[in-house]
């Protein structure tokens, strides 16, 4: 005879994988830690072996993990969905969203455009600002919900994707020779900032600050006119610009992680609705990029 799962017990297990914590989920679900624990541990007796390892990062869905992971969120999503039409409910409401200058063009804004034409009765605002300052409004309950780029063995969010960091200049420029190194930044406060700094330090390279803190169209302007190089994630580096080569001479930059967070509460349901459709916009984006 067919068997039943329970969504709440998905519930969990997706929560927890989110925030990489039985801790934080507990909190989101209004649980105690131990009432997770054992859904959890449910789950697992159902699923047949372990669904979670605990890494540096905390908790991180081993393999059989991770293909339960995808088919749970689509479940939930349908299970809500089906839920809020029979009572009536529609998803509306304001939801405070968010994300790095420079994920915005890239992947954020095509998506935004299809959740709003999909909820108009949501208030989505959209708020830029740099990793940091995004992830310490998430923590204040400001947002709810930020991406968020970090470095990967540092990252603490549910992790999207993870991409190389790239020097990046003027198409036949030749600013990544000068001496010192002119050097421009979105913000100060860049996610990117301290690894750059220390690779270029390692390399003992001279360098100076062109141009920063006056937002990301004109730090494109100054790569462009061959004034300063940049570094950024590639897979957000503009077609006229140019990933400068190895043979460049300037020192190998580490990979950062695009990830979610969300605070420590329970999502609305269109917050809850807006995360997954980013979820599925990043996945579709790593299948065709």
């Amino acid at each position: 005879m067919p068997r039943n799962l329970d969504t709440t017990l998905l519930r969990s297990f997706a929560l927890v994988a989110d925030h990489a914590s039985m801790t934080a989920a507990a909190q989101n679900l209004n649980l105690t830690q131990g009432a997770v624990s054992q859904q959890i541990a449910r789950l697992e007796a159902l699923a047949g072996g372990p669904l979670f390892i605990r890494d540096r990062s905390g908790l991180r869905p081993t393999a059989l993990g991770e293909r339960l992971l995808g088919k749970s969120r689509r479940l939930l999503a349908l299970n809500d969905e089906i839920w809020a039409d029979i009572t009536g409910g529609a998803i509306d409401g304001p939801v405070r969203i968010g994300v790095p200058y420079d994920l915005v063009a890239p992947c954020i804004a095509p998506m935004l455009r299809s959740f709003t034409a999909a909820f108009p009765k949501v208030e989505l605002t959209l708020i830029c600002g740099s990793s940091p300052e995004l992830a310490g409004r998430i923590g204040d309950g400001d947002l709810d919900l930020a991406l968020v780029e970090e470095p990967v063995e540092a990252a603490q969010g549910e992790h999207l994707l993870i991409d190389r960091l790239v020097w990046v200049g003027a198409r036949g420029g030749s600013a990544y020779a000068a001496t010192p190194l002119p050097l421009s930044l979105v913000v100060e406060t860049c996610a990117f900032r301290p690894a750059v700094m220390a690779a270029l330090r390692r390399q003992g390279r001279d360098w100076r600050s062109m141009f920063e803190n006056g937002g990301l169209d004109a730090t494109f302007a100054t790569v462009r006119m061959d004034l300063a190089v940049s570094a950024w994630l590639a897979f957000t580096v503009p077609p006229d610009l140019e990933i400068l080569p190895a043979d460049s001479g300037l020192p190998d930059l580490p990979s950062f992680a695009v990830t979610l967070h969300r605070p420590v509460r329970t999502p609305s349901l269109a917050a809850a609705e807006l995360a997954r459709q980013i979820r599925d916009a990043f996945a579709r984006f790593k299948r065709t990029g």
